[in-house]
């Protein structure tokens, strides 16, 4: 059975996201917008879906996870056509896994796989970028959250001008340790990124000057 990525979005809440997956028995974190607006406090901008991210090797007992009514879809390696989860083909990408209210047949969640070790996130793209878990994913009001500068990075290989509206939301918001890291990722992992320019700018604020408190 085949279905389309056009499907409509119906992006759920955090909070509904956490109950729809309250009985997950693996690591899982809200990521992307959504991490950046709840670790903020409020919504940045609009947003037209919803992820979390899991560990690669924990993305099927996630997806077995879910109660009836939701069905997870994955790319099947064909131009754009997804299948249902159980028949994408094993030796495949399986992300974004797209979940779905059957119900209403609409996209609700989407799934991203990630790389980490048992004491460590690894960020797929450069394993060399690693960060302990507890800084890594945060606990946010109870909803386990990507860190912040995590998420920037992910964000920083090709940058649209809604994630620059992001950065420039968020990056006044980190602490030094934050700073450091996003900056040294840009600068050794993504240096053809437009963002790594402000970086290595003179013109550059001092990183004092983003050593604020979170509001």
């Amino acid at each position: 059975m085949t279905t389309s990525a056009a499907t409509a979005w119906e992006p759920l809440s955090t909070e509904v996201v956490a109950e729809l997956l309250a009985k997950a028995d693996v690591r899982w974190w809200l990521s992307g917008g959504a991490a950046l607006d709840r670790w903020l406090g409020r919504s940045i901008r609009e947003r037209t879906n919803i992820d979390v991210s899991v560990l690669a090797a924990d993305l099927a007992a996630l997806v077995a996870s879910l109660p009836a009514g939701y069905s997870a879809w994955a790319p099947s390696g064909e131009d754009d056509e997804i299948v249902v989860f159980e028949d994408a083909p094993q030796d495949a990408d399986l992300q974004p896994v797209l979940i779905r209210d059957d119900a209403k047949d609409a996209w609700v969640l989407q799934v991203n796989a990630e790389d980490g070790a048992p004491r460590a996130w690894v960020y797929k793209r450069d394993p060399r970028l690693t960060l302990p878990w507890d800084r890594a994913v945060l606990d946010v009001d109870g909803i386990p959250t990507g860190a912040p500068e995590v998420q920037l990075v992910w964000k920083a290989l090709r940058p649209r001008s809604e994630d620059t509206a992001d950065k420039d939301a968020v990056l006044p918001h980190l602490d030094e340790a934050a700073v450091s890291f996003y900056e040294t990722a840009l600068l050794r992992i993504h240096p053809h990124s437009t963002w790594a320019i402000h970086v290595r700018s003179p013109f550059a604020p001092a990183k004092a000057s983003w050593n604020r408190k979170k509001p």
